[in-house]
């Protein structure tokens, strides 16, 4: 982009004192990472990219549902039809946006063996996850490289965000106890669409504060509050958790955890099986049409086995046992249509 293109695109935003131009070309330089791409990462995404962020890399498993349209800004009905992945449809909804940055965007389980090469070349790491897993994953991850961590949170009403900086500010752990969470998800008790959208925009704000180097400027506390209640607390982060094992003692529980390669996803009554290896989807495409509905895409392809239960295929070696949250049944499914 030439100076009269970026002068015209970013005029607004360089009006802007703490930013400037300076701070424009500095952002045209930075790398961020959205693990994530649902009702936080879409929002998290639009904003960075319309900002002028050099590269913005984009990883999800999932794929559009109708449900998601309520909250997740960047996916429409057409999306649902296709059952495009989530970081396929971000990508190309954010291309048309802005031509003029990188956009890359992996279809991928983001496990503590996918992770490193995902965090390669990344300046920040943003949260646009929904369960506590892979973000103790990702903040494990990135205070062992030495890279920021936005992490946020939103469900019901509430919301939460904090930018966590190796050796700066406490981590994650030291506010949140990995395991203590209530069960308590978007799938169980809903949420509105406008927490999502601020809970996305305090974590932007201190990730733009950040790139630009406008340290004095970053709110060093865990923020939370309920929109609809109509409260809010600021947690200080001047001290960290006494012998925190990831920012104090440094052994990062998250990477030496083994992974599980069977996980239910809570509330979807969907169990995701890992299979180690990669499917040819042409393939399966074949077997499963003898015995199933099926529909396939480039990226995925689901097979109905009946009204309650199918399977979702995945390049990669994932498969989705959907209409069921007992493992024992995914199992059975599973072996019976797929094999050990």
């Amino acid at each position: 982009m030439n100076q009269e293109e970026q002068l015209e695109r970013y005029s607004r935003q360089m009006l802007f004192a703490p930013i400037g131009k300076e701070g424009q070309e500095a952002l045209s330089k930075k790398s961020v990472l959205i693990v994530g791409v649902g009702a936080l990462g879409t929002v998290l995404a639009n904003h960075l990219v319309r900002a002028g962020v050099g590269l913005v890399r984009l990883a999800d498993r999932d794929y559009v549902e109708k449900s998601n349209l309520q909250r997740q800004m960047l996916f429409d009905e057409d999306d649902v039809l296709a059952a495009t992945p989530k970081a396929i449809a971000a990508k190309q909804k954010l291309e048309r946006i802005n031509s003029s940055i990188e956009i890359e965007a992996y279809v991928t389980d983001v496990t503590k063996d996918t992770l490193p090469a995902l965090m390669d070349g990344i300046d920040i790491v943003l949260d646009g996850t929904d369960n506590f897993r892979t973000r103790f994953l990702l903040n494990d991850m990135a205070f062992q490289a030495r890279v920021p961590f936005a992490y946020g949170g939103a469900v019901s009403s509430r919301g939460m965000s904090a930018l966590f900086i190796p050796g700066q500010t406490p981590c994650l752990r030291c506010f949140i106890n990995q395991g203590a969470g209530d069960g308590q998800t978007c799938d169980t008790i809903g949420v509105i669409s406008p927490v999502v959208d601020i809970v996305a925009s305090y974590q932007v704000v201190e990730v733009l504060k950040y790139l630009v180097d406008d340290r004095k400027a970053l709110r060093r506390t865990l923020k939370s509050f309920d929109i609809w209640g109509n409260h809010q607390f600021d947690l200080k982060m001047d001290r960290p958790k006494e012998n925190c094992p990831t920012c104090q003692k440094r052994e990062y529980p998250a990477l030496s955890d083994e992974e599980d390669h069977i996980t239910t996803l809570c509330g979807r009554e969907t169990v995701q099986i890992h299979t180690g290896q990669e499917l040819n989807l042409e393939t399966w495409s074949e077997r499963l049409s003898k015995v199933a509905e099926v529909k396939k895409t480039p990226f995925l392809l689901r097979a109905h086995l009946s009204s309650e239960e199918k399977l979702v295929l995945f390049p990669d070696g994932r498969v989705l046992v959907q209409g069921t949250e007992d493992v024992s049944r995914a199992k059975s499914i599973f072996n019976q249509y797929i094999g050990g």
